[in-house]
């Protein structure tokens, strides 16, 4: 199946298949096109090369796969909605994003101001439900901050998530209040461990 197949069945557009294949690591993109990762290969993905221009196509399994689905079709869970509407996002930062804190709108306004492509809120390519706060597609790094240290609740599902990140061996950066008061000195030395070099 190619990325036009797969999102006629999805109603996406190709690009946005493809993107979304991107997001989980299946695929690359380079200058003769998509290339798969070894992650791809192991979830269907054939790379086809026709005169030099590279492409992707699947296993028809994968319109079953729930890693996609999840991506295509995300559904909210109860405990992520009663997050959400606790804590709602009111701090705009810079680059017009909504955050929860004012510790996530230093963070996001300095990603903003070092030029560092960022998302907030980004759902993890993984089965398990969890979004990080932020996630930077170079280097493909993703950064918590911890807030709440008083909250009990939050402390259980802080220690799950870490759980998760290194179950799943993902680049993450840890944040507290004490790394926020010094982030200009903090986070350029554990983003270079990454690839990200701030000039």
């Amino acid at each position: 199946m190619t990325a036009t197949e797969i999102g006629k069945l999805f109603n996406k557009t190709s690009r946005q298949i493809n993107d979304i294949f991107q997001e989980l690591h299946w695929i690359e993109k380079n200058k003769n096109g998509w290339v798969i990762t070894e992650s791809g290969k192991s979830n269907g993905a054939i790379q086809i090369n026709y005169r030099g221009s590279l492409s992707v196509q699947w296993d028809e399994k994968i319109q079953t796969n729930i890693l996609l689905k999840k991506l295509i079709e995300p559904k909210e869970e109860k405990e992520e909605k009663d997050f959400r509407e606790r804590y709602p996002a009111t701090h705009r930062t810079k680059d017009g994003h909504f955050v929860r804190s004012k510790a996530e709108m230093i963070i996001d306004d300095w990603l903003y101001s070092e030029n560092i492509v960022h998302a907030y809120e980004k759902m993890l390519p993984i089965q398990e439900n969890v979004y990080s706060d932020f996630y930077l597609p170079q280097g493909k790094v993703y950064i918590e901050f911890w807030g709440l240290e008083n909250d009990q609740k939050y402390n259980a599902r802080k220690e799950q998530k870490k759980e998760i990140y290194k179950k799943h061996n993902v680049n993450l950066i840890e944040l507290t209040d004490k790394e926020i008061a010094k982030l200009d000195d903090v986070l350029p030395r554990m983003l270079i461990k990454y690839g990200i070099n701030i000039i």
